[in-house]
């Protein structure tokens, strides 16, 4: 079994493996899943690889990364989660994705709160962003839920809105896209 970072009443946040490329793959190639994240496609178990790559450097440069979320009753893949740095942002940004069949269930919510207590408590990280698609609406409750603010929309260099949602001091900014 994986190294526990932290764990809910129902959920295991596991560290990723060398091997758990296809783990990712699972959970990141269902178009439904991807549909509010990124450019909305299902990413390639060739992704999956070097965000393997990236995700262990991760650990050993900053301490955290990207988790499997696991339930600990049976050991079933519910999704992954973790804290990044995108484009080597200073910020640090949560993101969270489960598999279709856990949707619902409180899971997305519960993930995220872990989240928070652990960055906060444990890594040293009070102020945390969230980045959403505008449309995705359970995500926003999701976020709020947790005790993220809404900030503002931004358009990215692809022509499409994010918006940013922030935890803790308010004036933290997202580095790639400073507050006019």
């Amino acid at each position: 079994m994986a190294e526990a970072v932290f764990t809910t009443a129902r959920l295991r946040a596991e560290r990723l493996g060398p091997d758990d490329a296809d783990l990712l793959f699972t959970v990141y190639s269902d178009p439904e899943a991807m549909r509010f994240v990124g450019d909305g496609k299902p990413i390639t178990r060739e992704a999956c690889a070097r965000w393997i790559t990236i995700t262990l450097e991760n650990y050993t440069r900053r301490g955290y990364g990207m988790w499997a979320l696991r339930r600990p009753d049976n050991g079933a893949l519910v999704g992954c989660c973790g804290i990044t740095h995108p484009s080597d942002q200073i910020a640090p940004e949560t993101k969270y994705c489960l598999l279709c069949e856990h949707w619902g269930q409180g899971y997305a919510t519960e993930a995220l709160s872990g989240m928070v207590a652990n960055a906060t408590s444990t890594l040293g990280l009070p102020n945390l962003l969230a980045t959403v698609d505008p449309a995705h609406t359970t995500s926003h409750r999701v976020l709020e839920k947790a005790g993220f603010k809404r900030g503002r929309t931004v358009i990215e260099d692809d022509g499409l809105p994010t918006l940013f949602y922030y935890y803790g001091d308010p004036a933290v900014q997202d580095d790639r896209h400073p507050a006019p």
